[in-house]
Order: C-alpha cells, then sequence, then structure tokens
C-alpha cells in the first residue's frame, strides 16, 4: 500500500508540475519585460559581465533551437563551431535529444521517456528534494525543465562557486554549456546510447538482460559470476509463523525473473581496505569502441577499437547491500595506484528534508576509508592489468558496436570476476581524458546523425 501512494503522489506531482511552472513564466514575464531596458543597457555597457551572460544564454538557446526545431546537421551548428567551443557542442546536442527522442524507440523501453521516468525517480538535483523523474511524466515540464530550471541551477551554482563577482559570467558558462559534474557526463553517454540505439539497432543491446549478457559471455568463455542450477529457492524467517516470512524465488532458468546466484566475498588486495561486512565492492571500468563508426574511423585514436576511459573503485560502506553506496576511488589505470576518493550521495537525496540537510556541491576528498580508518590513497590495485583487459576484451567480444560500457569486475573468492555490463553508464567521478572523450562523442554525433533510423528506412 505504501508504494502504492507513494506511486500516486509521485504521478500526482508529475502531471501538476507542468502547469505549475507554466504559471510561474506566465507570471515572470511582465518581470522579464519591464527590466529588458536596464538589462540593455548593461549589456552595452558591459556592466558586472552581463554581457558575457546574455551571450552564454544566447548561444544556449540557439543551438537548442537549432536542434529541436529547425532539426539542422549536428556538424552545420551555426554556434559553438571552433575546436575550443566542441564540448558545449556536445553538450547541447545531447540536451536537445532527451527532447528529439522523446517516443523514439529505446533499448530498455518501448520510448526513451519510460527509461528516463524509470531511472531518474532516485536522482535529484542536490538541495532540493525533487526527483528528476516528476519533470518526465509530460514532455512540456521536460522541455521547461531545459529552458528554465536549467540555466537558473547553473546561474545558482555559479554564484555558488565564483570567487568574485568578476568570474560570475565565467562561472555560469562552465555550468551551463561544459558542465563535468558525474550526472552531466552520465545522462550525455544516455543519450549517446540511446541515439545509436534507434539509428543502428545494434544488437549488443540486448545484454542489457543480464540473464542473455551472462549466458553469451560464459559461452564465449569469459569470467562471470556463476548461477545456481535450481529450479526455485525458498527464504524463511527462522522466528515468524503463519506465512510470513516466507519468500520464493522463482529462477530464471525454470522460466522466471530472478537470476539465483551465491553471494560472493572480496579479496585480494582490497579485502584489507574495506570493512568486515563491506558488500562486494567493484571496479567500474568504462571502456569505448569505435568498431560501430565503420568507415567514419574515429580521428580520437587510431591506434586500439576499444579503449580504457576510466577506472573507479567503489569502497562500499558498512553494512551496506550493494556497493551503490560507496565511496568512489579514483584508479590510475596505467599503474593501478589509487587517488583520492569522493561520494555522490548528495544526488540522491530525496523528500523535503533534502532541502536543509543536503550539501549542494561535494568538496570533501577521501583520503582513508570512513569506517575504518584504513588509509586507501596511494595503496595500488595489483590486479589492474587484468582486470582491464577482462573489461576491454568483454567489450570487444560481446558488444563491439556499443559505443561506451561501463563494466562491473570484481575480485572476489572465486577468482576475478566479471558482474555486468551498462550501456547507460558513467564515470562515477573518475579521471578522464576529456579531449579524447569528447572527440570520441563528437565522431558518432556526426556519423549518427547522418544516419536514418531503420523505420525511417522502411517509410522510404
Amino acid at each position: 500500500m505504501a508504494g502504492a501512494l507513494e506511486d500516486r503522489i509521485e504521478w500526482v506531482i508529475s502531471w501538476t508540475i507542468g502547469p505549475i511552472m507554466l504559471l510561474l513564466v506566465a507570471m515572470l514575464f511582465p518581470v522579464v519585460f519591464s527590466t529588458l531596458p536596464l538589462i540593455t543597457s548593461l549589456y552595452f555597457l558591459d556592466v558586472l559581465s552581463v554581457k558575457s551572460l546574455v551571450m552564454t544564454l544566447g548561444n544556449f538557446y540557439r543551438g537548442l533551437w537549432y536542434f529541436c526545431v529547425s532539426h539542422g546537421r549536428y556538424e552545420d551548428c551555426p554556434v559553438l563551431k571552433s575546436k575550443e567551443e566542441l564540448p558545449a557542442r556536445v553538450h547541447l546536442a545531447s540536451l536537445a535529444l532527451a527532447l528529439t527522442l522523446w517516443d523514439k524507440p529505446h533499448y530498455r523501453h518501448s520510448k526513451l521517456q519510460d527509461d528516463l521516468k524509470l531511472n531518474l525517480r532516485n536522482v535529484a538535483i542536490p538541495g532540493t528534494g525533487i526527483p528528476l523523474s516528476v519533470f518526465t511524466n509530460c514532455w512540456v515540464a521536460s522541455l521547461i525543465f531545459i529552458l528554465i530550471c536549467y540555466p537558473i541551477v547553473s546561474l545558482i551554482a555559479a554564484i555558488n562557486t565564483a570567487k568574485s563577482h568578476k568570474m560570475l559570467a565565467k562561472s555560469f558558462r562552465e555550468h551551463l554549456l561544459y558542465p563535468r559534474d558525474w550526472f552531466s557526463l552520465w545522462r550525455l553517454n544516455c543519450a549517446l546510447a540511446a541515439l545509436h540505439f534507434f539509428k543502428t539497432r545494434d544488437s549488443g543491446y540486448k545484454f542489457e538482460d543480464k540473464w542473455e549478457f551472462l549466458k553469451e559471455a560464459e559461452r564465449k568463455k569469459i569470467p562471470v559470476t556463476p548461477w545456481l542450477d535450481m529450479r526455485s529457492l525458498v527464504v524463511k524467517h527462522r522466528n515468524e509463523e503463519g506465512g510470513l516470512g516466507f519468500h520464493r524465488f522463482e529462477n530464471v532458468l525454470a522460466g522466471g525473473n530472478w537470476i539465483i546466484q551465491e553471494a560472493l566475498e572480496n579479496r585480494g588486495s582490497i579485502k584489507e581496505l574495506l570493512p568486515k561486512d563491506a558488500p562486494l565492492s567493484t571496479f567500474r571500468v568504462l571502456t569505448a569502441s569505435t568498431m560501430s563508426l565503420g568507415d567514419a574511423a574515429s580521428k580520437a585514436d587510431s591506434k586500439s577499437d576499444i579503449k580504457t576511459l576510466t577506472v573507479v573503485w567503489r569502497a562500499g560502506r558498512s553494512g551496506a547491500a550493494t556497493d551503490h553506496k560507496s565511496i568512489l576511488f579514483d584508479v590510475n589505470s596505467k599503474t593501478g595506484r589509487i587517488r583520492r576518493g569522493a561520494t555522490n550521495q548528495h544526488w540522491y537525496k530525496l523528500g523535503p528534508g533534502a532541502i536543509l540537510t543536503a550539501n549542494w556541491t561535494q568538496s570533501i576528498k577521501y583520503a582513508e576509508h570512513p569506517d575504518t580508518g584504513n588509509q586507501v590513497e596511494g595503496k595500488s590495485i595489483k590486479e589492474i592489468k587484468e582486470i582491464i583487459r577482462l573489461a576491454e576484451h568483454a567489450h570487444k567480444s560481446l558488444v563491439p558496436g556499443v559505443p561506451l560500457v561501463g563494466w562491473d569486475v570484481a575480485i572476489t573468492d572465486k577468482g576475478l570476476l566479471l558482474l555486468e555490463g551498462n550501456f547507460s553508464c558513467n564515470f562515477f567521478m573518475g579521471s578522464v581524458e576529456y579531449d579524447w572523450y569528447y572527440d570520441f562523442c563528437d565522431d558518432y554525433f556526426r556519423f549518427l546523425w547522418l544516419k536514418a533510423a531503420p523505420s525511417e528506412i522502411k517509410k522510404g
């Protein structure tokens, strides 16, 4: 009942927030128009960098208009054309995709909207407590969020981070057009995956189904987490009666929806760094493939078809069920040396209480595991070469045509194992070779923008 009530409340909020926002916009119009003369004067006088702020907003709206309304080719975008502005062009194109692919097929759901609604229900802009999924039940609400809320949030973030009023315009430009927070990069990767699937229908996306992934990986002799060969599993509480505390899980082997597996334990060089009751703590290895580009071979890297972009160790917290609650330690992919850690948990604070308790930013860097005091920074992962080799081999063998995959690799009591691959993946605040990464996204957008989707080919 509680779950149904929560769903109903979210539905009501989702369908009322659009009209409320439209009302607020209508109320703001008189204020905006009354201040236009002042803004215009400040623009031409270049007072307090207003000119730079206006130019940033102008590029933002012109770019979105071009991609969403004019439906122009990606490579012909009239704004942000220089090499230095490439990250901003990529960012604006990916924002536009959230609107233009809204009702188009997605590899996990019937349309992109459904995927956004499901995967944003536990994420909120820090300090608001409002799940971003409330903006996904209505296309108009999503449009208003991108056109109005996002610039406002960027301005607030700029005010919060700018060291002086002279730096405000630069900070606003970075937040609006050149964001590098983990959520913005995750959203960009999701947009690329959604566009790539819509335009190519690559068969590799079927391995989003964890059971299909495990079967194919085992067939290709890639070490993955083993599953139990039984029809079903019964779990009972030791002290409850009358059918209470009874749970039955039908195995996927028998047509059910559950993959029944033995719980694995941490081993190797990481075990001593974790609390005794920490969950299985995996390495997120994000790999990129240029194999889908074909003749449009990427200028980003001509030496290898598969490249590792990021390695992050998710050091699980004490008592946590999974390593989704963890400290994210960046790992040098060449040496295995662990750098300082961080956390993105302030993005998962929901409800009214988050307005007063959630941090806007996460400035704390962890040299030690907070639950044990064990020094983590400076330690080395001895198995780093094997971890990267496994992830890159899996990408090339299982899903060579998928642009980006976030692999979860674990050092367990049963050896080095691959848990799963995530196609809408994020960097988990790890180090990124940004020049390469944005060149890579740029290549794919140029290639995919010109490509007709299968449905469009059939109509033709």
